[in-house]
């Protein structure tokens, strides 16, 4: 295995599902480690740097949700792919909004497994772009620093996620401007799919919340469009 391999840490309490996983994520050149409940992920997650996270949302001792939101408690850059028999919504919801990147419903294919793995991994190592991403960057009464991967206003900082950072980012960049759903998708996640096309509306609902203390920062819905990023320049 090469010490330049990105490091996965596979969490699924199914054995042979455990098994068939890690070996065609080994077999691609992952280095895979391997969690058959909750408690041993985040036991695992404590001695170890991960590169990205596939995680069954049902776990024995601590479910899924539960060790998303404590990995998130220390860490917001690592991405978190949860995988789910689950069909409800509601519960997919629940994944993204305490910080999950996407999901996989079961019974699922390697080839979209291993897809989304690429693209994560791929946005995640990512470096900077321009100049402007390693500097302050002003949106209304925030300051934002996508390196620290931070919002500030008035003293308060959010911490935020990678994907939330990158969605800003590109935002920012486009201020003002219709913005298409496909090129949001294909610019911050590399895929317009459905699944991300859901993703895209958690995102953006918790972006809403993030800006809600400036009125002249709103992320306006253009049905049947996409989004404008609108930024009110003071006068």
């Amino acid at each position: 295995m090469s010490s330049n391999s990105f490091k996965i840490l596979l969490v699924e309490d199914d054995e042979a599902l455990r098994f068939i996983v890690k070996d065609n994520l080994a077999e691609h050149g992952y280095d895979v480690e391997v969690a058959a409940d909750g408690e041993i992920a985040l036991e695992l997650f404590g001695q170890n740097s991960f590169d990205l996270i596939v995680l069954d949302v049902m776990l024995p001792k601590i479910d899924g949700f539960q060790v998303a939101e404590t990995i998130r408690k220390t860490n917001d850059q690592v991405p978190i792919i949860f995988l789910t028999a689950r069909s409800m919504t509601e519960d997919k919801i629940t994944g993204l909004t305490i910080g999950g990147d996407d999901y996989i419903p079961k019974p699922f294919s390697m080839e979209e497994l291993l897809l989304k793995i690429k693209i994560f991994l791929k946005r995640s190592q990512s470096q900077p772009i321009d100049t402007e991403s390693s500097s302050v960057l002003k949106i209304g009464k925030f300051d934002f620093h996508f390196d620290d991967l931070s919002l500030t206003s008035n003293g308060d900082t959010r911490n935020l996620t990678l994907k939330e950072a990158e969605l800003i980012r590109f935002f920012a960049k486009n201020a003002n401007k219709v913005l298409s759903r496909n090129e949001i998708l294909e610019n911050v996640w590399g895929s317009d799919d459905y699944f991300l096309g859901r993703s895209l509306d958690v995102f953006i609902s918790r972006l809403r919340k993030y800006f809600k203390a400036d009125p002249s920062v709103k992320i306006i819905n253009l049905h049947g469009i996409g989004f404008r990023f609108s930024v009110k320049k003071d006068k």
